[in-house]
Order: structure tokens, then C-alpha cells, then sequence
């Protein structure tokens, strides 16, 4: 299944005004539940540092909803956002000027080819790995641009059934995923071939946010791919899931899993 098309639609709809687009963001924060695991980490991070200068990259940034919820915890904080896609760029610029958080940009980039020596802070990538195969150059511009004991927070599927996939024989239900997932060791000894002085991994989507992630994501998206009819009828499908994902989320991101469907990885240089 694609999700690049079903994505345009959104962007279109949740475009037209930066109230909608406000309600949107929103909207993702609770259904998503990588962003409340996203959001623990940065919570964690920010501690000690909001009255701080601190250079952040929201490195591969998609409809920009990380890098709002980044620029809404400090004033202070510098944020570049890149992307690939260029009309998600210019949305994203033209939505926070409008707001007034004159510490962000966003720029047009490609990762295995962006780096900037000793730059940042924090870098964020958030599902952004498992759609590009040059891995390992990522990693090691991810390390360069890192200031020394700067972070790295990413957010990606794990090998454990991550994109769907629990077997060799099956194909992943994001046709735009280059890899099904990443061994937990894997992505660890990875980021240490890059120069990461500390990895620590954990796996996130255990049982409880596996069946959230159905319910929220998996089952509107693929009645969306048979039409987007269907668009006039989740209201009334979130009206009666919602309740039960939010405790789920809760569930997954307060739990401590053996295993999961994704992975959340912490290094620093």
C-alpha cells in the first residue's frame, strides 16, 4: 500500500488554514503512537535545556508536526527541518511564518547527502530510515553534524514484524519502505560503525500498540486505498475506536517490551 497519495489528500484538506492544520497536528499526536514515544524522549531531552540556545534538525520532517511541537517547547531552540518533498517544504514555511515561530526553516534536503560538521544538538529522524537504503552514509552525516555529546533520537520499525511483516514470504504494507525493519543489533553496531561513542535501543509497538496501530492507522488506511469515500466515514469510525487506542497508546508507551514492532534509538557523539 502506498502512502504518499493518501498523504496529499490530507496535506490539501488540513492546508487550507493554519487552524486546521493546528487541529491536525493534534489529531496525529494522539492517533500516532510513535509521537507519544517521540514526545517521551523529547520531553526527557528538554529537561534543563528550555531556557537554552540549542540547535536542533528535523532530519527528514514530513508534514512538519515534530518540528511544531519542538518549536513550541523553547523560543529559544533553532530548528531546520529538511524533507525531500518540495511542496512540503514550502507548506510547512508558509504555515509557521503565518503562526509567528520565527525559529524554524525548513530547506529542501536529501540526508545521505547533508551535512553540516559540529551544527546541532539534537537530531531527530522519525520513520524516516527505513526509506533509504544508503543507511550507513546517513548515520555517519547524522555523527558529523552532531555538536560533541550532542543527540540522536530515531524513530523506525523494528525486524519483529515492523511494516507489517512477519515472515520472508510477505511483503511489506508500506510499498514505500526500502527495508521491512531493522535488527535491534543491527541499527546499534551501525550507528557505532558511524562513530557513536553511546546506542541505546529499545523496541516500542509491543502487543497493546500493535493492536492500536491497527485499529488508528492499518484498517483506515486501507478502506482509504479502496476509496476515499471513505473519508465521510472515519468521524464515525474514530468515534468508536479512538477511546480504546488512546489506552492502548498509554499502555505501550508506560510498558517495558521484550519485543516490538518498532524501535526507538538514542545515540550521542
Amino acid at each position: 500500500m502506498q502512502y504518499d497519495p493518501i498523504k496529499r489528500v490530507l496535506g490539501d484538506v488540513f492546508n487550507k488554514t493554519p487552524f486546521l492544520r493546528r487541529v491536525f497536528y493534534n489529531l496525529l499526536d494522539l492517533l500516532l503512537l510513535r509521537t507519544w514515544h517521540v514526545h517521551k524522549e523529547l520531553r526527557e531531552w528538554a529537561t534543563n535545556r528550555r531556557g537554552k540556545e540549542q540547535y536542533i534538525l528535523d532530519a527528514g520532517s514530513g508534514f512538519g508536526q515534530y518540528t511544531y511541537y519542538l518549536s513550541g517547547m523553547s523560543s529559544r531552540w533553532s530548528i531546520l527541518a529538511v524533507d525531500v518533498k518540495e511542496e512540503q517544504i514550502s507548506d510547512s514555511n508558509c504555515f509557521m511564518r503565518t503562526i509567528g515561530r520565527q525559529n524554524v526553516l525548513f530547506k529542501i534536503g536529501d540526508l545521505v547527502k547533508y551535512r553540516q560538521p559540529d551544527s546541532y544538538d539534537l537530531i531527530l529522524s522519525v520513520d524516516v530510515m527505513e526509506h533509504i537504503l544508503e543507511d550507513v552514509e546517513v548515520f555517519e552525516n547524522f555523527h558529523a553534524s552532531l555538536r560533541p555529546g550532542g543527540m540522536l533520537v530515531i524513530s523506525t520499525p523494528s525486524d519483529q514484524g515492523g511494516s507489517d511483516v512477519h515472515g520472508s514470504d510477505e511483503a511489506s504494507f508500506i510499498e514505500e519502505h526500502v527495508r521491512d525493519g531493522y535488527n535491534i543489533h543491527e541499527i546499534e553496531e551501525k550507528l557505532r560503525r558511524a562513530g557513536f561513542s553511546k546506542v541505546a535501543a529499545r523496541y516500542s509497538y509491543g502487543k497493546p500498540g500493535q493492536i492500536s496501530w491497527r485499529l488508528s492507522m492499518k484498517y483506515p488506511m486501507l478502506l482509504l486505498n479502496v476509496s476515499k469515500v471513505f473519508f465521510l466515514l472515519l468521524p464515525f469510525y474514530y468515534l468508536v475506536t479512538f477511546p480504546i487506542s488512546l489506552m492502548l497508546n498509554w499502555m505501550d508507551v508506560n510498558g517495558n517490551h521484550k519485543s516490538g514492532t518498532g524501535l526507538i534509538v538514542k545515540a550521542w557523539k
